[in-house]
């Protein structure tokens, strides 16, 4: 795509079927405020049950770069190609890819880890639109909530990468920027792929946010831009690896009675 040209918008239809209010009132009937304490007793060990099943899933996959992007970008999209390449890159370099594992530029970079020989695993978020894991995922866990759904994305990664996207990227995003910049998460690489994309967003915390005196310089320097898959993954390797190394978690095998088992393939993977 040239550069300063505008990126065609996503499908129509895409836009329709992706991120529909939930038909299931329980989430809203909690953040209404004060309910009976039993209620929120069982919302909580609803919640602890389903972090549990994800710390138990997510135990052997890694290691893992997380890539946030839109749902709503199709197979022709010049987005979707440049991830698909980015997913290749991360698996070339001995990475597994982690995403949200629906459709857009999520499946976009499931795709190209699966193409290049290297593990594609989807955190997937249960919708009333029905959204299935996109077809390029090795495993994958379902998740009723999407604070429990982020936190997995981020406690099983090295490195994060943005590609395109609108709220929900900008949300994983910024949630990663934060606890970083309290010192609440290691310092991992955050990459923003996609240069015409981002450069308005960056010039904003940099030219209001800096200057203003709520963020450091700091803070928008660790947000590395660039337009090459490539060299972004070269970024999240010499980085991550380089900071922490190749050990990933306890040297631990699964254990049935705790219903852990070592990541899956699809068969012809």
């Amino acid at each position: 795509m040239p550069a300063g040209a505008l990126a065609p918008r996503p499908s129509a239809e895409a836009a329709v079927d992706w991120g529909k209010t939930s038909d299931d009132s329980e989430e809203r009937q909690f953040l209404l405020g004060p309910r009976r304490r039993g209620s929120d007793l069982a919302f909580a060990l609803r919640v602890v049950g389903e972090m549990v099943r994800g710390f138990r899933h997510l135990h052997f996959v890694g290691p893992c770069v997380t890539v946030f992007g839109s749902a709503r970008f199709d197979v022709d999209h010049p987005y979707y190609r440049l991830t698909r390449l980015l997913g290749g890159a991360l698996a070339d370099v001995g990475f597994t890819v982690l995403t949200g594992g629906g459709p857009g530029l999520m499946e976009a970079a499931n795709r190209g880890a699966r193409e290049a020989g290297g593990r594609s695993i989807g955190c997937n978020i249960i919708l009333p639109a029905e959204q299935k894991p996109n077809p390029y995922l090795d495993d994958w866990v379902q998740f009723r909530y999407f604070f429990i759904r982020k936190l997995m994305l981020a406690k099983y990664s090295y490195a994060f990468i943005a590609v395109p996207g609108g709220y929900g990227t900008l949300d994983e995003l910024f949630e990663v920027a934060v606890l970083i910049q309290t010192g609440k998460m290691t310092d991992y690489p955050i990459v923003l792929l996609g240069v015409d994309h981002w450069r308005p967003l960056v010039g904003y915390l940099r030219d209001r946010l800096v200057s203003a005196g709520t963020v450091d310089a700091a803070d928008v320097d660790r947000l590395i831009v660039t337009d090459s898959p490539v060299e972004a993954a070269a970024i999240v390797r010499d980085r991550a690896l380089g900071n922490f190394g190749l050990t990933y978690g306890p040297r631990a095998h699964p254990r049935w009675w705790l219903f852990e088992r070592a990541p899956r393939r699809r068969a012809g993977a």
